[in-house]
């Protein structure tokens, strides 16, 4: 039996930083996404987009089991759900932004190559037959090209990236870049499972969009 491809082990350079930053320039990758605003610790909507993006990837996965899995298709793991995030007001990297209910966000899962945008609106329409009650009015299906970004691990509780943050806007610079929040933003991807994993033992990448001084 073939194995599952997995993204985090196969692509360990996007996935599995190390705790000291680093410079890396990410290709383009198929996402289904979903943008909203508000704080994600009490805002409905952010639960909401979660739902209906683990509901569709995990749609698209498991159409094998009807047999109609699309042209191409190879079995998986479904990969970590990531965030860009930006304040509805002003800069935002991470750092000097307390008031969560600015948040503008686009919360987002990978696809494998083979998903299409007929193959993710094939999926919307199985996925509300199953489960009418999911909101997927705003899902969407695209590409994403980050190009040259800096990165690092963070390990524990998400209150607690500051820190690391503080040392991967330190790196950024001492290597001759800064940062570039013109187009592009605060970027999460979340290996752990806040509902399994103990605070301490959360891991984040944090990546950071930055171009030449």
């Amino acid at each position: 039996m073939e194995k599952s491809v997995d993204y985090k082990k196969l692509e360990k350079e996007y996935y599995i930083p190390s705790t000291t930053p680093s410079i890396i320039t990410i290709p383009s990758m198929k996402f289904i996404m979903i943008d909203g605003e508000g704080n994600p610790n009490t805002s409905q909507s952010y639960k909401d987009a979660l739902e209906a993006l683990y509901g569709l990837s995990y749609c698209i996965k498991m159409s094998k089991m009807s047999g109609n899995q699309p042209e191409g298709y190879f079995d998986y793991v479904v990969p970590p759900l990531e965030g860009y995030w930006s304040v509805n007001d002003g800069h935002f990297n991470g750092i000097n932004e307390l008031r969560k209910d600015k948040f503008t966000w686009t919360s987002l899962i990978r696809q494998p190559d083979f998903v299409t945008k007929e193959v993710f609106e094939k999926a919307k329409e199985q996925l509300k037959k199953k489960k009418p009650n999911i909101d997927l009015s705003k899902c969407y299906f695209g590409e994403v090209e980050e190009g040259l970004c800096a990165q690092v691990m963070h390990i524990g509780p998400y209150d607690n990236e500051p820190e690391t943050i503080g040392k991967l806007v330190n790196f950024i610079m001492q290597e001759g870049y800064e940062e570039d929040f013109t187009t592009r933003r605060h970027h999460e991807i979340y290996l752990g499972d806040p509902r399994k994993t103990k605070p301490e033992n959360l891991k984040t990448v944090i990546r950071h969009p930055i171009k030449e001084i």
